[in-house]
């Protein structure tokens, strides 16, 4: 339930479905306002309708958008007049892979929508603006163009060597590629960087019994996600929140307070905390 609910049609069929709601076809690109009947006459809602010939449209088809209001009997009456007109609901992620299929997108750019889909935080908003603007894809072009011209070299080089060309021209493809190896070197380091923006940096609390590391987890999650008591070795298992801090996502892990022990449950605690600290982010 909603004030604004959109209902977006691709495919070929969208002229003829659009036609036999709103009565005709709007002007491209421009929202008009239109009560749309279903088959049998009967009024649906008033709404604006928008008609996006193809190929200039996110999917490359012919696509149209109902913005109606947002209640359940208005979406429910108007995909049900859609599946009367022969259409069907589209299934996750159609609507890209389509884009995709006619070259509206390429597959980098694809996996930017899913990503900012599922954006929780500043930084994995940016993130994936990025890749959906193209950054990435626009490196990767680069890379390609450096191989291929390092290939002709060396192919001209192997395939022609009685022919007239420059006695060098093997060697000119050493310094293209080892440009691109520092290219490639930078991108695998950075790639780690994208994977915890996406992922989440993991800090690791760590310390002596009572240090503080369970007050400080409830302060940064502002609830009490771990129990705090005077008691040594309260703390037994990891407890692991996920936070979102300077617009970034973490996971704050809590763990037991490390010291030699003879209590094999608390010795198993500070086995697992050296454990996830080993591999976290950050050791506070």
């Amino acid at each position: 339930r909603a004030a604004v609910a959109v209902v977006r049609l691709s495919g070929p069929q969208t002229k003829a479905a659009v036609k036999a709601l709103a009565g005709d076809l709007p002007a491209a690109r421009r929202a008009s306002v239109r009560r749309l009947h279903d088959g049998a006459g009967a009024p649906i809602d008033e709404a604006l309708v928008l008609w996006f010939p193809g190929p200039r449209s996110y999917t490359g088809e012919d696509t149209a958008e109902f913005h109606v209001h947002g209640g359940q009997a208005v979406i429910s009456a108007l995909v049900e007049a859609l599946s009367g007109l022969g259409l069907r609901l589209a299934e996750p992620g159609e609507f890209t892979r389509r884009a995709f299929e006619n070259g509206k997108l390429d597959l980098a750019q694809a996996e930017g929508v899913a990503d900012l889909v599922d954006a929780e935080t500043d930084a994995q908003r940016r993130q994936a603006l990025e890749q959906l603007g193209g950054r990435l894809s626009e490196v990767q072009g680069r890379w390609r163009e450096a191989l291929t011209g390092a290939l002709a070299m060396l192919e001209a080089a192997v395939d022609f060597p009685d022919e007239e060309v420059p006695a060098d021209v093997a060697g000119r493809a050493r310094p293209i590629l080892e440009r691109l190896l520092a290219e490639l070197a930078e991108a695998a380091a950075d790639a780690v960087r994208g994977e915890r923006v996406r992922e989440g940096y993991r800090i690791a609390l760590l310390g002596a019994p009572n240090a503080g590391k369970s007050t400080l987890l409830n302060a940064l999650a502002k609830r009490d996600a771990a129990i705090v008591n005077a008691t040594p070795g309260t703390t037994r298992d990891i407890i692991e929140v996920p936070l979102v801090l300077g617009g970034y996502k973490v996971i704050v892990a809590d763990t037991a307070g490390i010291r030699v022990t003879e209590d094999e449950i608390e010795a198993e605690g500070v086995r697992r905390a050296e454990a996830w600290a080993a591999s976290a982010d950050l050791r506070i």
